[in-house]
């Protein structure tokens, strides 16, 4: 009776129910993290929509910010109500409210209007923390203690680390207790024995000289009423470690490159419940000493003799009268302190062992079945004094012997020297991490089993956003391997390869492949943090550095045309992938002195002619490093990499408003394109150059190779920058063809072509031979690799092989590398057919590539791939069945696609189970092999017959 009444109440009230929306925001972030601490004085806020409506979009939203939840209302919001904000925008929104403060904590939520003006429900409160927003506030000194001269060995300079520890006194009931931390090196901080956080290596890599991050912790409830242990352990880390490859070229400085004591500073302020507060710092009061952690090194590993442990050191009652008081490191003015800025670097998956053999000389070489970047767990028992030593490798020589020279003079070895518990010893390094597949492990007593090592995957916490699979178990297995490998190198900084004494962030390889990235992990913040390194390390005349952070591992490590221009290249992928332009904001001086540096370097010509790079070492930069055949001219692909630079540089301005510099850089783009082409192309459109110029080729790599500028990489990276007429372009492509058929249908790219190279061919209508190169297994492709075993990407396209081994020098392989993982950007942007066409992908295309017929098992039948934007879940799939194509698409809240329906003219399209004229979508006609449909949010099933 009560249903009916109220049916028949609501029908006579026209609209009383539907004046609701269903468009809930979820997601909701700050700085692109959830919950985080921040020191951005105008933080970015972004949320997520989801509605069962589709078409949905948001008309406007409305932010409420307040010191406490209770204070969440549009009456009692203390800190902001925007009011109703028209729009679409639920990224990059920054705060508008009252002035933040430090240490503040500040509660908002959000709610959205939908397409018809009906207001959806509020979201769920989120937080941020505000962190310390001056380095006035900052009371703790940086304590440490001298050891260097305590360093030992023939070859390596390694002293032990220290610790440190402080007993306090809480008196009072607590209500709230931050600890700032940081280290001019590695820390791990623990309150009453118990580690705070679950970050490894922290506080991270910086320009020391110039920055430090720290990190807050909510130990509220760590602390008691009572006695208290603050407790440190310091290490070396990459400010007092050893670096590169310094070592191996014999540079003057080998370790050490910012200062030689790793020193720690802290504050743990304690508010407690009848409003007073009290804040212990690190000083003078501290107690230092050395212990069980004799050696600590990231690229060398750790030595820890477990019978010089302090049972109990950092818990209260610990009897510290024989340690020493902690030295007082002076601070330097110009040194920034500030949050850090990245996600932190974490344990992200624990990994068994696979299997497990015995060596003749008695040791054991466990197989963890996938290369990675980590540590190892060990669970051992034997006598006090055993020593465990765990050596680290990739591959294994054909006799089963560990291969350790692709390490170089990186020693990557943990010793564990037993303490004699009866019950069992576990333990794990803290200040290191290695790059293998296998560890052999020797000094057992007892047989091991598959529990006496546990792999523990290290790596920055970027959280997975792509997924991409298929009917191909090699192209599963390919995917598999690059995510793998920008899991292993994404490790603070974008590195090279994590396994040998390099493991530097080359700036050719993060330019090469971070649209890639974005495709895979949600990688905003980690670049966030990475920008600000690439920047600190510019040269003062403009140039952009190899590596960033830029210690002087070499004085020739200066600059190169195709490593420099990431400066440009990453922020532009960053706004494309998350509409992010704060970054673009805060680097313009930056990315505008190095377009002065190129313009300069050109000397007005705007364009470079062979031999303009020959001061560089090597001459010419590393051109398109590992390519087969002649050579590209480098100064030939700077030139493409100036027009590039411009061209995007003038979209970045157009995005921020600067619209003199868009002008600027237009028509920079502009006179680069048409110097290019009256210099490096003949009357027929095709590039040439003055190989003679180069003489011999000495100095330049690979130059003995001779010099063309008709090759492979150099038509693909005019077709992929769009450097070229739409005549012109279409002209590369047979060219590119014609290269690729004269090398027996083999791709013969290095770095620089490798990543456009099956882009170019899908853009100048050459699908099929793109799927050709990507499904092949034979030498050189991404499937030979696949077919000799790699769980990583490779540095060399040959560096291993079943029947010959390590082909080259094996000291230089790395089987964990990821520039040529940069074939991801087609696979998710081509045979998916995912594409962003406005920034943060409100809206995109969806126009799937299918892979050719008469391929049998070689082929593709059935891809599947999703991405999760920042508006969102995009999913693409496609499957070819008895003459049908199959296809889904998921269009998120918020946003629109314009669907590329693979189909003829002729073709029978069925959307949702309607003809496209019935379904009610924007018919855009057909064109190129593709019926074009314009869509909102949805989820939508097609079907193509074709006649």
């Amino acid at each position: 009776m009560k249903k009916i009444i109220f049916y028949l109440f609501t029908s006579l009230i026209p609209g009383i129910v539907s004046q609701a929306s269903d468009l809930t925001p979820r997601l909701l972030k700050c700085e692109y993290k959830q919950h985080p601490v921040t020191d951005v004085t105008s933080p970015r806020l972004s949320w997520e929509l989801t509605s069962a409506v589709a078409n949905q979009k948001q008309t406007g939203y409305q932010i409420l910010v307040a010191t406490s939840v209770d204070k969440l209302t549009p009456e009692k919001s203390d800190l902001w109500n925007s009011g109703k904000m028209p729009g679409r925008q639920t990224n990059q929104v920054e705060y508008h409210g009252k002035a933040l403060a430090s240490r503040m904590i500040c509660y908002w939520k959000v709610r959205s209007w939908d397409k018809n003006g009906l207001p959806g429900p509020w979201s769920k409160a989120a937080r941020w923390e505000m962190g310390l927003l001056g380095k006035n506030e900052w009371k703790g000194e940086w304590i440490g203690m001298d050891l260097d001269h305590l360093g030992k060995g023939p070859e390596y300079h390694l002293p032990p680390a220290p610790y440190t520890r402080k007993e306090i006194r809480i008196t009072q009931r607590v209500k709230k207790a931050r600890l700032y931390v940081t280290a001019l090196g590695l820390y791990e901080f623990s309150v009453n024995g118990k580690k705070v956080g679950d970050a490894f290596l922290a506080p991270g890599w910086t320009d020391y000289d110039k920055r430090v991050y720290y990190q807050v912790y909510d130990v509220t409830d760590r602390v008691v009423q009572g006695t208290n242990a603050l407790a440190a352990q310091i290490s070396y880390g990459w400010y007092a470690g050893y670096l590169g490859y310094a070592l191996l070229v014999k540079n003057p400085v080998v370790r050490a490159f910012y200062g030689k004591v790793p020193v720690l500073k802290a504050q743990l302020e304690v508010n407690y419940e009848n409003g007073e507060s009290e804040t212990f710092v690190t000083g003078k009061d501290w107690k230092v000493n050395y212990g069980a952690l004799q050696e600590s090194d990231i690229l060398n590993g750790e030595t820890y003799d477990a019978r010089l442990e302090f049972k109990n050191w950092d818990k209260p009652g610990f009897e510290d009268k024989a340690w020493k008081v902690a030295e007082i490191f002076a601070d330097r003015p110009e040194l920034q302190l500030q949050i850090h800025p990245g996600p932190p670097v974490k344990v992200t998956q624990t990994l068994p062992v696979k299997t497990l053999t015995i060596r003749p000389n008695g040791a054991y070489i466990f197989d963890m079945g996938q290369n990675f970047a980590g540590i190892v767990r060990i669970r051992v028992r034997g006598a006090a004094g055993d020593t465990i030593r765990l050596r680290f490798g990739e591959k294994l020589h054909s006799d089963g012997r560990l291969m350790t020279e692709n390490l170089r003079k990186a020693r990557a070895t943990d010793t564990y020297i037993l303490k004699g518990d009866a019950g069992g010893e576990t333990w794990e390094p803290k200040f290191t991490f290695h790059g293998f597949q296998y560890v052999e492990v020797s000094g057992l007593k007892q047989k091991p089993d598959q529990e006496t090592v546990k792999g523990l995957v290290l790596g920055s916490d970027t959280p997975k956003v792509g997924h991409f699979e298929t009917d191909n178990a090699m192209v599963n297995q390919l995917y598999s391997n690059i995510d793998w490998t920008q899991r292993s190198n994404y490790v603070e900084i974008p590195t090279d390869c994590p396994q040998r004494d390099e493991r530097l962030a080359w700036t050719g390889d993060a330019q090469t492949y971070v649209k890639s990235a974005t495709y895979n992990r949600d990688v905003s913040s980690f670049f966030t943090k990475w920008i600000v390194d690439l920047n600190d390390a510019q040269y003062n005349h403009g140039a952009y550095p190899l590596y960033a952070p830029r210690p002087n591992i070499r004085d020739s490590d200066t600059f190169s045309p195709g490593w420099m221009e990431a400066g440009i290249v990453c922020p532009y992928q960053i706004y494309r992938a998350y509409g992010d332009t704060r970054m673009i904001r805060q680097g313009w001086a930056h990315m505008t002195r190095f377009l002065d540096f190129l313009e300069k370097r050109s000397k007005g010509e705007y364009v470079f002619k062979e031999n303009n790079f020959a001061d560089l070492l090597p001459k010419g930069g590393f051109g398109d490093w590992l390519s087969f055949g002649k050579k590209t001219p480098p100064d030939m692909l700077a030139s493409f990499y100036f027009f590039y630079c411009a061209d995007m540089m003038a979209e970045m301005a157009q995005a921020t408003g600067k619209t003199a510099d868009q002008e600027r850089f237009s028509k920079m783009a502009v006179k680069i394109q048409e110097a290019i082409k009256n210099y490096y192309t003949d009357a027929s459109g095709k590039f040439v150059c003055n190989a003679a110029a180069y003489g011999n080729g000495e100095g330049y790599v690979d130059g003995a190779l001779g010099f063309t500028g008709h090759t492979q990489t150099i038509y693909a990276n005019a077709i992929y920058m769009n450097l070229l007429s739409k005549n012109n372009t279409a002209k590369a492509g047979e060219y590119l063809m014609d290269l690729l058929k004269e090398n027996g249908g083999k791709l013969g790219t290095g770095f620089l072509g490798a990543k456009p190279l099956l882009p170019a061919l899908s853009a100048t209508g050459h699908t099929d031979m793109a799927y050709r190169l990507f499904l092949s297994k034979e030498f050189p492709s991404w499937g030979f690799e696949v077919a000799n075993g790699s769980t990583t990407i490779w540095e060399r396209w040959d560096s291993f092989t079943k029947e010959d081994g390590f082909k080259y020098n094996a000291a230089m392989n790395s089987f964990n590398h990821y520039a040529f993982g940069a074939v991801c950007e087609w696979m998710f942007g081509n045979a998916a057919g995912i594409k962003a066409t406005q920034p943060g992908y409100s809206e995109f295309t969806i126009r799937p590539e299918i892979s050719p017929d008469g391929m049998g098992k070689e082929g593709i039948n059935e891809l599947k791939a999703s991405y999760h934007s920042v508006n969102g879940e995009i999913v693409s799939s496609w499957k070819k069945e008895e003459g049908r194509l199959l296809m889904h698409v998921t269009v998120p809240v918020n946003t629109r696609a314009a669907i590329c329906i693979p189909s003829s003219s002729t073709s029978t399209i069925r959307l949702n189970g309607k003809s496209i004229r019935q379904s009610g979508v924007e018919n855009k006609g057909w064109e190129n092999g593709y019926a074009m449909i314009g869509v909102g949010s949805g989820n939508y099933s097609i079907v193509v017959v074709n006649k």
